[in-house]
């Protein structure tokens, strides 16, 4: 084995955040001959796996499967979990590099972007983040905002058309059966099931050959059991910069063949109606002190590809709005941070602060490169991460306290809960029976409290 330092002992390494991001980078040290390691995973949640949990949508049960590849990274013997605990307030980074020789940041981007136009924080509008949040079962989930919300809407305006966007758009559309199967929280369920939104209007700036979302994702809403998806075929002509940006690509061919198929639809009547709107800016959500519309503008493409409004405004009426323009990351106290591209900077995954490297600081996942790629994206970008890591082994400054115990008695003494891999099996044990009890695979547990006290129990049984 080369030289890392210390023939003595395991390289420490603290990943923070236990997102694909994270689990991946730790699966890749593991996965190295050449370096012994020791990994701590850090997480401000009780339970793990970060947006695989509280991202992917909960009636897709085969993406959000990914969770058992990942728990199996926290059963190696070389990494320990601490969840519960929020790194920058139960310990600092400075703190942190007395107890580990490198640090990976993984932790994400886990605030929305704001569409900056007059009516944006009116009572009724919510970011999809918020919605997403909710129905997953996320213990920091604004539930009585989201709640209010949807309770008091009949109609709705979703602003953008990414993946996220056909998600909320999806899960706001199904019957109370189509839902079901899926392990979120029973409020949820109810509340889903109850509710009176029968119209939902999707906005995209840009053309159909813009758009972001996928097919698979697409198609889905054209699936739903009782709502009818309309596209004005007007929105589908095409003009010389979307017919570029469409020939060759296979997923704007097939998003363009499911929309013009979608456009030549007699409506069946279904129990609610989506529609698809394109080349519509929204200006301004309108309402005194609630949301009572959406003013959207007519945008088209100049020959550059650059967008402009044409002066062609319509409102749409709505109570609820959800706007889904992207993911925001956020600085971390002791972290440099760019606030233009909402990044840790970075070379090859080396941290960066104006332009020095950091010893001892790594970073991967949205953190690094922006909230873009699929799942299967993050584990490229750990791995090239922890090849960066592996490389400066020998180099780096030495941990003053390495021993894995100082740093679980340095947050014990501190009063921190934090939760280790027997607890999340035992959150997920308790998770599993109370959605038996009710019929269903799983239930998710929601708040913070339930989860502490499932760990906690579990771990004492």
């Amino acid at each position: 084995m080369p030289d890392n330092g210390s023939a003595t002992r395991p390289l420490r390494v603290a990943i923070i955040g236990s997102g694909p991001s994270g689990l991946y980078a730790a699966e890749a040290l593991t996965r190295h001959d050449e370096v012994e390691v020791s990994i701590d995973v850090f997480d401000r949640l009780p339970a793990p796996f970060g947006l695989a949990r509280y991202g992917v949508a909960p009636d897709h049960l085969a993406l959000r499967s990914v969770r058992n590849t990942l728990e199996t990274v926290l059963d190696d013997p070389a990494v320990r979990l601490l969840a519960n605990v929020e790194v920058g307030t139960d310990i600092s980074v400075e703190e942190l590099h007395r107890f580990y020789d490198a640090i990976v940041f993984t932790y994400g981007a886990a605030t929305d972007q704001r569409l900056e136009i007059p009516g944006e924080d009116l009572d009724g509008t919510i970011s999809a983040t918020e919605l997403v949040n909710w129905y997953c079962g996320h213990p920091d989930a604004a539930g009585e905002r989201v709640e209010a919300a949807i309770t008091a809407a009949t109609s709705a305006v979703v602003i953008g058309v990414g993946n996220v966007a056909v998600d909320v758009t999806r899960v706001l559309s199904k019957t109370a059966p189509e839902l079901d199967h899926t392990d979120m929280p029973q409020h949820v369920l109810d509340l889903l099931a109850a509710t009176s939104i029968t119209s939902i209007t999707v906005l995209g700036r840009r053309g159909p050959a813009q758009a972001a979302f996928t097919t698979k994702e697409l198609k889905e809403l054209g699936e739903l059991a009782d709502a009818d998806v309309l596209v004005d075929a007007h929105d589908l002509a095409l003009d010389p910069v979307s017919e570029a940006d469409i020939e060759g690509e296979r997923r704007r061919e097939r998003n363009m063949e499911v929309l013009e198929e979608w456009s030549t639809r007699t409506p069946a009547r279904g129990r609610r109606t989506i529609r698809l709107r394109f080349f519509s800016q929204p200006v301004e959500i309108t309402g005194p002190d609630r949301v009572t519309g959406v003013r959207v503008e007519r945008t088209r493409l100049d020959a550059d590809g650059s967008l402009h409004g044409t002066g062609e405004y319509t409102t749409i009426d709505a109570d609820l709005v959800v706007r889904s323009v992207g993911y925001q990351g956020m600085p971390l106290a002791g972290v440099p941070f760019d606030e233009a591209r909402g990044v840790v900077p970075h070379a090859e995954g080396r941290v960066v602060d104006d332009g020095t490297v950091v010893p001892g600081e790594y970073v991967a996942g949205w953190i690094k490169r922006g909230p873009t790629g699929i799942i299967g994206t993050n584990k490229k970008d750990a791995t090239a991460t922890v090849r960066s890591l592996l490389a400066d082994a020998a180099q780096l400054p030495r941990a003053a306290q390495p021993d894995p115990d100082a740093v679980t008695t340095h947050l014990s003494e501190r009063g921190v809960r934090y939760v280790d891999v027997d607890g999340w099996h035992a959150i997920d044990a308790a998770e599993i029976a109370l959605g038996e009890s009710k019929g269903r695979p799983r239930t998710t547990l929601h708040d913070r409290e339930a989860l502490l006290e499932s760990a906690r129990r579990g771990v004492r049984d």
